[in-house]
């Protein structure tokens, strides 16, 4: 399987992850992972079906430090949603707890397409499958989204969730430097544009 390098020094791995492909074993004990493959340690998580940039770390200390970061809010996530229909705003906050947990979400939307909107969305928090969560909350789910919503109740399918990870920005534990990356879309996602490129009207 092919997994690019985005970024890579003696001390950190970024890889663009494919859709389709775990990030770390479930409680089933998947065998193929995108950290077995890797032989690094994750420093976070993606969903199976979410596509985009994930940083590993070279050694257990690097994990932890990278970890910590995250816990502290210190990394930037930023990603790219195709949620159903039109927002009744262009842009704006999703601030509602995820199990008893403060979530907050914020989401811009960059272009109103015939049945859904092409959303880009910042993560101010780091709940589990979060940004799922606050859209279906909001009466938007992410296309493709099967989890928390019911594929029936929505004329527009797609094959897989499409939600990609972006862009990332964070300090380097190590070196202290600003680390800041940005990849294109999956290419099924953009293919997914591509036959469904009519404009919200």
């Amino acid at each position: 399987m092919d997994i690019p390098v985005i970024y890579e020094d003696d001390w950190l791995c970024i890889v663009d992850k494919p859709s389709g492909l775990l990030s770390i074993p479930t409680p089933k004990k998947e065998k193929r992972t995108l950290t077995s493959i890797l032989r690094m340690h994750p420093c976070h998580r993606l969903d199976r079906e979410t596509s985009g940039l994930i940083i590993y770390a070279k050694g257990k200390s690097i994990q932890k430090k990278m970890m910590d970061e995250f816990k502290q809010k210190k990394v930037l996530k930023t990603y790219i949603a195709f949620v159903q229909g039109k927002l009744p705003r262009n842009q704006g906050e999703i601030n509602s707890s995820i199990e008893g947990h403060r979530a907050i979400t914020k989401y811009k939307i960059i272009e109103a397409r015939r049945n859904f909107s092409v959303a880009e969305v910042m993560p101010l928090t780091g709940r589990t499958n979060q940004i799922r969560i606050h859209f279906r909350n909001i009466g938007h789910p992410i296309v493709g989204e099967t989890k928390f919503a019911f594929r029936r109740d929505f004329k527009l399918k797609a094959k897989r969730l499409c939600l990609h990870a972006k862009a990332l920005e964070f300090m380097h534990p190590v070196t202290g430097k600003n680390v800041s990356l940005s990849i294109d879309l999956a290419k099924d996602l953009k293919e997914f544009l591509e036959k469904h490129a009519a404009k919200d009207t």
